[in-house]
């Protein structure tokens, strides 16, 4: 009888384990198994091919749509693609933009892309001008003006800047055509950033140092010196006197931007070099240890659209540290370790994931890429 009960109870624990190995991505990775990969990766024209096939498998598609809208009446209740005209697809707002974004970015580099004419079409036909004057009257409506507050703008500004710099003629007219929803933007940086008195600190949309980087570059490449300036004072005036950011509690598990290197990234770019880096080696002094280790995000479950945040925090804290090595701030070496470590832990998710991840993970990846370069 003994021996029977034996062989049943070594049945069951056989048959567990086969289940745990049938079911890897319901289960927390253990960090002794992370992947360890210090090569860099590049950005191919197959990569950049494969890359595109996601948003434009969104952009214009207007189900599933997380709306995110305050309501005033039932007038309200409209379609995604009746009240978003240009940006409806890709699930919400925000990364259809930045889908836009990737798009733009893709085309500047590689003209030569298979879905080139269809990329372009997809653009022209978004970024219209009534389309993007529909836009407006949106953010215009009594309920919803600080709507996509600061991320969906930072990510508007950006798909600006990228039409400005890109010398096309397509480019120029999609630039004409999303100018007055760009100077909306602006402008409202312009009237909100005196008004907030604290930072905002945390891993996900409103973070305050992600917000004003794509903003501080928008300035900056277009000679916008009020919005410069004043990005630059209200940045020093919230984290000039910080030190010590406890980055070992990061990252928390709805994270896709690191607090403590998305408010380091917003500084390199508001202080002098030898300021900055006073600032840096008080703020994140790990970044100069030769030991120093950061382990990816890890992902239980990329069906689940809060959950997949953490590949989203592996593109951007790779963004931030590439930046960072670039400009010779910390110890090189290790960090593009760190930075290529995180890109290579995630890149495969990209494309063979759930559309949790797929409508917005592409940008994010590609953006990191961009900055390894």
């Amino acid at each position: 009888m003994k021996v029977h009960y034996l062989l049943c109870l070594l049945f069951c624990c056989f048959i567990s384990c086969k289940e745990e190995q049938k079911s890897p991505a319901t289960s927390p990775v253990k960090s002794s198994s992370l992947i360890s990969n210090s090569k860099p990766v590049k950005l191919t024209l197959e990569q950049a091919e494969h890359l595109a096939q996601l948003p434009l498998k969104c952009m214009q598609k207007e189900f599933p749509n997380k709306l995110g809208q305050v309501l005033g009446s039932l007038e309200n209740l409209q379609s995604p693609k009746a009240l978003h005209p240009a940006f409806y697809g890709c699930f919400d707002w925000h990364s259809s933009v930045h889908g836009h974004w990737m798009l733009v970015e893709l085309l500047k580099r590689f003209p030569e892309m298979k879905e080139a004419g269809q990329v372009r079409q997809r653009l022209l036909e978004n970024i219209s001008k009534e389309n993007i004057l529909n836009e407006i009257k949106y953010f215009e409506g009594k309920h919803n003006k600080s709507y996509e507050r600061t991320y969906g703008w930072a990510w508007l500004l950006k798909l600006a800047e990228s039409l400005h710099t890109w010398e096309d003629e397509d480019a120029k007219k999609m630039s004409q055509n999303l100018a007055p929803l760009t100077d909306l933007i602006r402008n409202k940086y312009i009237e909100f950033l005196p008004k907030l008195y604290y930072p905002i600190r945390v891993g996900e949309h409103t973070n305050t140092g992600f917000g004003i980087s794509f903003a501080w570059d928008f300035a900056n490449t277009t000679g916008d010196k009020e919005l410069l300036n004043l990005i630059n004072r209200r940045a020093k005036d919230w984290f000039l006197n910080d030190k010590e950011c406890p980055i070992s509690w990061e990252p928390s598990g709805y994270d896709f931007l690191s607090p403590c290197l998305e408010e380091a990234d917003i500084m390199s770019r508001v202080l002098e070099k030898k300021e900055f880096e006073r600032w840096l080696r008080d703020f994140l002094p790990q970044l100069y240890d030769e030991n120093f280790s950061l382990e990816p995000g890890q992902v239980s479950d990329r069906t689940d659209g809060k959950l997949v945040h953490l590949d989203g925090v592996n593109f951007s804290r790779a963004w931030v540290l590439y930046g960072l090595s670039k400009k010779g701030f910390g110890n090189e070496n290790v960090i593009k370790s760190i930075a290529n470590n995180h890109v290579n832990f995630s890149i495969g998710n990209v494309v063979d994931g759930d559309y949790a991840g797929e409508h917005w993970l592409a940008s994010f990846a590609l953006y990191a890429l961009i900055c390894s370069e």
